[in-house]
């Protein structure tokens, strides 16, 4: 088993991760209804992505013997004035999601919780992908500006993006 305290904290973090994938839903239903479906499926993949990690750090607490305790989910945003605001504000929350695995990390470490540890190192490993993907979207946005060429051949290229599953037992994919 996992302490008590490492277990609060990883429930608080499945219901992070599944608000993440709320999130995501919300960018992608929004960019779907602005005739961007490249964007809206590149949101969509997030959105399943996040409720693999909800799903891996759930699986790893019952492996442990611990409970799984699932909470309300907070209301997220439904619109975004642009695109490069939408990939702002997505490389702003991952920013917070590192920084909570950060926290996960050294309780674990704290409470020589190597099991833990091992676990959340690949959530560690993911977080430096999420946040170097979400600055390259962002670097790409602000090169093109309001160039409608350039959005729509973005759009074209992230709509090749597809979605593949998670191992939530292994994190494996």
């Amino acid at each position: 088993m996992v302490s008590k305290e490492l277990e609060i904290a990883i429930n608080k973090q499945i219901n992070a991760e599944l608000w993440s994938a709320y999130l995501y839903l919300s960018m992608s239903v929004h960019f779907a209804h602005k005739g961007l479906p490249g964007f809206a499926n590149w949101f969509k993949v997030q959105f399943k992505e996040e409720q693999d990690h909800a799903h891996k750090l759930m699986n790893y607490l019952i492996s442990k013997g611990n409970r799984v305790e699932l909470q309300p989910i907070d209301k997220v945003d439904t619109s975004w004035d642009s695109l490069l605001h939408a990939f702002e504000v997505t490389l702003e929350h991952e920013r917070v999601v590192t920084s909570l695995i950060n926290n996960l990390v050294a309780m674990s470490r704290k409470e020589n919780d190597f099991a833990s540890e091992n676990m959340l190192q690949w959530f560690v490993s993911e977080q430096v992908e999420e946040e170097e993907t979400a600055q390259g979207l962002i670097d790409g946005l602000r090169l093109i500006g309001d160039n409608g060429f350039g959005i729509y051949t973005m759009d074209k290229e992230l709509s090749k993006r597809s979605y593949t599953p998670l191992d939530t037992t292994t994190g494996s994919e």
